[in-house]
């Protein structure tokens, strides 16, 4: 049984506090899964979606999140008016899931929606381009687990489509970042929003590449 992790009910509750869209934040955290741990991508992540609804306006997009962790940039997303799927390995679903409902209750026009989904596995059986469309793809310091990095990139190709924006936090740590970046462009044009050298962190936009930009690439 794959090992679950859900905030318990006995005891003081310790939690993190944000302020986001004027709003009051409280994340439910755990060190013993990465998963379960609110890491700075998010933060730059938040901080580009609430200073920057200008020119990406959130409000009534549909919008995935892909390896949400601890649920914020879900809840901020939300808060800030867009329709929000929110997936995550199953381990930390009980934890995503508290987060997202906790403060996104009575709070925003779309109710996110919390899906397990595994990298490369079933995602065309649970997100059927016919009946799902993103226009936002929303990712945050997910290149980190090297060896599902294949899997990561189908994922990407699948659920973005023509008109689908890839906005995606990165902190580079080893080579195999700057490898998967390099792969990354064969696929999708890529574009550096912010670049954060102390923490070393960068912020992408990416949509795809038609058939003849991916051949001209190769």
């Amino acid at each position: 049984m794959s090992r679950q992790f859900h905030p318990s009910a006995i005891g003081p509750e310790t939690w993190e506090g944000y302020i986001f869209s004027d709003q009051e934040i409280r994340i439910k955290e755990s060190t013993d899964l990465y998963g379960a741990v609110l890491w700075p991508s998010a933060m730059v992540l938040c901080h580009f979606l609430e200073t920057n609804q200008d020119k990406y306006n959130l409000a009534h997009k549909n919008v995935i999140e892909l390896g949400a962790g601890t649920g914020l940039v879900t809840i901020v997303s939300s808060l800030l008016g867009a329709k929000v799927t929110s997936t995550d390995l199953p381990d930390v679903l009980g934890n995503l899931q508290y987060n997202v409902t906790r403060n996104t209750k009575g709070r925003c026009k779309y109710i996110p929606l919390v899906m397990e989904l595994i990298w490369g596995q079933n995602v065309a059986e649970r997100f059927p381009r016919a009946t799902h469309r993103f226009d936002y793809i929303l990712a945050a310091d997910v290149v980190y687990a090297h060896p599902y990095l294949n899997e990561l990139m189908e994922t990407f190709d699948y659920l973005c489509q023509d008109g689908t924006q890839i906005l995606w936090a990165m902190r580079f740590r080893l080579d195999p970042e700057n490898s998967f970046v390099d792969r990354f462009q064969q696929r999708f044009h890529l574009e550096e929003l912010y670049n954060l050298p102390s923490l070393s962190i960068k912020l992408y936009r990416a949509w795809r590449k038609d058939s003849k930009d991916q051949t001209e690439a190769a």
